[in-house]
């Protein structure tokens, strides 16, 4: 396979894997109660941490994971579980402060900075199907020079991402209160299937190991 080919193919690869548009309404659904000020950052800083994180295991994955004897199967088990968690929340939690009021949820720095690490960077864009596929995509293009084009190629994806994010608060004025409210619950829904799979290809590969 010719070199253009193979970083072609790395970048569909990671494109398919992050899947920015995908990105979207959980984006929207996280964010839910900010302007746009603060959903820019969220977009922001979340892509930065993806990106950072990314490009660690582009440049010692495999190392890392068994430094610490994790294997692949554990890492996505350990994310299915997470995004298990934030399923569950997006569709219980703020159920009787809807009933009381409709105010805007309160937003403080912290609030940007822990959604934005977590569960947006990690494990929505930077998750446990990435992270393989970095790592996996590392093992072919080890020289110094692909490398290069790999973390490359990751920044490409992770822009691509935050223009995603820049184009969901549009999204979000067109849905208004009630759209916002069924979709937070659909998406939840819909994320709680993506965490179970996460689980079963983990539990898959662990016993297949």
């Amino acid at each position: 396979m010719a070199y253009s080919d193979t970083l072609l193919n790395a970048l569909v690869t990671l494109m398919v894997t992050i899947d920015p548009p995908g990105l979207a309404p959980l984006f929207l659904a996280l964010t839910r109660g900010m302007n746009r000020k603060e959903r820019s950052q969220v977009g922001l800083r979340a892509s930065l941490i993806a990106f950072i994180v990314l490009t660690v295991f582009a440049v010692a994955g495999a190392q890392i994971l068994a430094l610490f004897g994790i294997t692949l199967g554990a890492f996505r088990i350990a994310g299915g579980l997470l995004l298990f968690w934030i399923a569950f929340e997006m569709i219980f939690e703020r159920r009787n402060e809807r009933k009381e009021k409709s105010a805007e949820v309160a937003i403080t720095k912290d609030h940007i900075r822990n959604i934005a690490a977590f569960p947006l960077a990690i494990p929505l864009i930077a998750g446990p199907g990435a992270i393989s596929a970095t790592i996996l995509l590392a093992g072919t293009l080890s020289d110094a020079t692909s490398r290069l084009a790999l973390i490359g190629i990751i920044l490409i994806c992770i822009a691509t991402s935050y223009v995603v994010f820049l184009l969901a608060e549009r999204v979000d004025r067109f849905l208004g209160e009630t759209g916002r409210s069924i979709l937070t619950r659909l998406l939840g829904v819909i994320l709680a299937a993506l965490a179970v799979q996460f689980v079963a290809d983990g539990i898959k590969t662990l016993i297949t190991s």
